[in-house]
Parts: structure tokens; C-alpha cells; sequence
């Protein structure tokens, strides 16, 4: 039974595992081949707050939109974006072509979270902090209001495990994004250049631009969740319901066993096996999309990080 409340259950976080260790690694130097590769689909976003009216009763300015500047950005982006992929041939209808193309080579966890918007999930409040008497079981209460279900299979992983998996995954992309915002701004300004070409808009600025503002959003988002961590807002939850759906969809062969070459060729050109087996195929998305009432775009984003851990493993990648 789940441990969360009904009325909190729209602010969760499904841990759906990917790929197991086929060997049990003990060194720390593979200790992060070993991890589990996962797919996270995020949802903290707090419903919505009544737009605040100012002092002398009025509402919000017309010149400010409504969920704020960013927001208004980044939909007018995504709706540009949307129009090149309706137009019938061009150059408009090829950079989108290519675009997709490129946005499926994007590792998946940097998509899932630049997805997270920090100032629209739960606050981090310490009460009490101030001097103020707080009774023990009010304070209890604020944090149960609070906690975000880390809904994962138990059949898979133990709740301990899972916690594990995140806080491993935030320690390896945090880093790794900070990098990357300031390495795409860095090689923005080399493309001024190309603003000269006459028609065509400067794709590789808006591209540079592009990948910089996603690091940026997955940095922040990595932080924000690091302090959901610490702050023990987020608890495990086990889903049975989640498990039938790996029964029902489980890969019964690994990738070694699935491609192995006849028995006539040379033993020393044989591939090693793998480190790790994929757990799902591409066949388990509509379910997890039924079973926890997702949109349709979450399932385009679980179907290219089905198809990623699949290249990973082949490829010997692991959880990297």
C-alpha cells in the first residue's frame, strides 16, 4: 500500500530501472558501472497559485505574462519549434528534421531534468528554526505535506537502493552540467560568422544557446532535487502495480546472449559480455504510460531512453 496520501500523490518521482549489473562490482572504481541505469520521470511541479492582486486591488500588469517571463520564453520557443516540423519542405522542415535527430542523442537524463522547473515544486522550510516553539507533531505534519513518493519496482530494487541510485545519479550529472552550461557559452560568440549568410537564421548560435540553457536548467534542476535529498523529502514507495508491468515486459535473453555470433568463428573475436542487461523493451511504454496516467510526451522521452540504455549496453557504455 502506497504511503503517501491520495491528495499528494501528484507530486511524485517514478524510478523505472533500465538495465541490472549482470556481476556484482565491490571496488570503487566500478562502483558507478555497477549502478543501475534508470529513467526518472519527474513530477514535483505543486499546483498552481492564484495570481496575487497588488496593494490597490488590482491584478497582475498586462505587459507580464502569465507564469512569468522564462515561462513565456520557453512556450513561444517550443511553439516556433513546433511550426518548423509542420512546414511542407525547406530549410525549416530539414533544421527540424536534423534537430530531432540531434535531441535523440541528448542523454536522457539531462531531458528528464531540465524538464523540472524548481520554482514551481515544494519549498524547503525548516520550522522552527527561527526561535519559534513548534510542537513535535505539527512539525511532523508540515513534513508529511511535504514528501515526495519515489515510486520504484520492488522486485528490482529495495527503497534504500533506489535512494541510492538517485543521490549517485545527482553526484555524477551535477558536475557534469555546470561544465557543460559554461563550455556551450564559451563557443556561442564563434558563431558570429555565420550571421552573415543571408535568409537562413544563425543555427549554430541559437544551437550553442540551446545546449547551454539546457545544462543550465538540468544544473539547477540536480540541485534542487540534492536538497530534496537532504532535507528527507523524498521517501520510497513501492509499486506492485509497476512490477507486473516488468513480468509482463521483461527481456528474457540479455544483449550478449540475443547477438551471439555462431559457434564456427574464432572464439578470440567473440564480444565480452556486457555488464549489464536491459530490463524493458519498448513494448512496456504504453503500460507505464496507462498505469500512472502520463502524457503521450513522457512516452516519446521513456522510448528514447529504452533505445539509449539498449545502445549503452551494446555498446559497453554501462551506466555511463
Amino acid at each position: 500500500m502506497s504511503i503517501t496520501p491520495k491528495a499528494l500523490r501528484q507530486l511524485r518521482i517514478i524510478a523505472i530501472p533500465l538495465t541490472r549489473p549482470t556481476t556484482i562490482q565491490n571496488s570503487t572504481k566500478n562502483a558507478l558501472r555497477s549502478r543501475i541505469l534508470t529513467y526518472y520521470q519527474f513530477q514535483i511541479t505543486s499546483p498552481p497559485k492564484p495570481t496575487p492582486e497588488l496593494a490597490n486591488g488590482e491584478s497582475r500588469p498586462w505587459w507580464r505574462p502569465e507564469g512569468g517571463v522564462g515561462n513565456w520564453i520557453t512556450t513561444k520557443a517550443a511553439e516556433t519549434w513546433a511550426g518548423f516540423g509542420k512546414a511542407e519542405g525547406g530549410w525549416k522542415l530539414k533544421t527540424y528534421q536534423v534537430g530531432e535527430q540531434l535531441v535523440d542523442r541528448i542523454d536522457f537524463e539531462e531531458l528528464a531534468l531540465k524538464g523540472i522547473d524548481p520554482s514551481l515544486g515544494p519549498t524547503i522550510t525548516h520550522p522552527g528554526r527561527n526561535g519559534a516553539e513548534v510542537k513535535s507533531a505539527h512539525i511532523e505534519k508540515i513534513r508529511a505535506s511535504r514528501l515526495i513518493p519515489l515510486v520504484y519496482p520492488p522486485s528490482i530494487n529495495t527503497g534504500p537502493v533506489t535512494l541510492g541510485e538517485l543521490q549517485a545519479l545527482l553526484a555524477y550529472r551535477t558536475p557534469r552540467h555546470r561544465k557543460g552550461f559554461f563550455f556551450w557559452m564559451l563557443i556561442a560568440p564563434l558563431t558570429a560568422p555565420f550571421m552573415i549568410i543571408p535568409i537562413i537564421p544563425n543555427l549554430p548560435f541559437f544551437f550553442c544557446v540551446w545546449r547551454s540553457w539546457s545544462h543550465y536548467k538540468a544544473y539547477r534542476s540536480s540541485q534542487y532535487l540534492q536538497s530534496l535529498l537532504d532535507s528527507d523529502s523524498i521517501v520510497p514507495d513501492a509499486s506492485p502495480s509497476l512490477d507486473i508491468v516488468y513480468k509482463d515486459y521483461a527481456v528474457d535473453k540479455s544483449p550478449a546472449e540475443s547477438e551471439a555470433k555462431p559457434e564456427s568463428e574464432p572464439k578470440a573475436e567473440s564480444a565480452p559480455p556486457p555488464h549489464h542487461r536491459v530490463l524493458l523493451t519498448r513494448d512496456a511504454v504504453p503500460a507505464i504510460l496507462s498505469l500512472f496516467g502520463l502524457k503521450p510526451t513522457a512516452g516519446a522521452d521513456l522510448q528514447r531512453a529504452v533505445e539509449q540504455a539498449r545502445v549503452r549496453v551494446k555498446s559497453g557504455r554501462g551506466t555511463l
